[in-house]
């Protein structure tokens, strides 16, 4: 798609330090990283949602995401890494192409993600679960 991004690097219009060439996605670093060797994984076709990019793709996506983590993870001398992707601007996509982040991480990074919690209310989630079966079907 003309003005993503993602897509010029794919169509070479871009510069990235690539990683990976794979049929259904290409990982690279990423330009504003949260650790050295932060990494980023896309499908090939432009799909701005994870709901829309095919099995094939996704699949490619998650078989390549445990070994790039490891590679990069052994090359910066990192403990283990974070896989994490945002689907919608509300959850934090700022690039309007489905991608994983693959982030290199040390118990002494620094970097937190500031998770929240909140109280379980038990008959909430029953019902939440119940409504989810329904949705897929299982």
């Amino acid at each position: 798609m003309i003005g993503c991004a993602f897509c010029e690097i794919l169509r070479g219009k871009a510069a990235a330090e690539r990683l990976y060439d794979g049929e259904h996605c290409v990982a690279f670093l990423d330009v504003a990283p949260i650790n050295p060797g932060h990494a980023l994984i896309v499908p090939r076709g432009h799909h701005v949602s994870l709901t829309t990019v095919p099995a094939e793709a996704l699949a490619e996506i998650m078989t390549i995401a445990p070994r790039l983590g490891q590679a990069l993870a052994r090359e910066t001398d990192c403990d283990g890494f974070n896989l994490h992707l945002a689907n919608g601007t509300c959850a934090g996509q700022a690039v309007p192409h489905a991608h994983l982040h693959v982030i290199p991480r040390s118990g002494t990074d620094g970097f937190t993600w500031n998770w929240r919690t909140l109280p379980r209310d038990d008959a909430q989630s029953a019902e939440l679960t119940a409504a989810i079966h329904r949705r897929l079907g299982t």
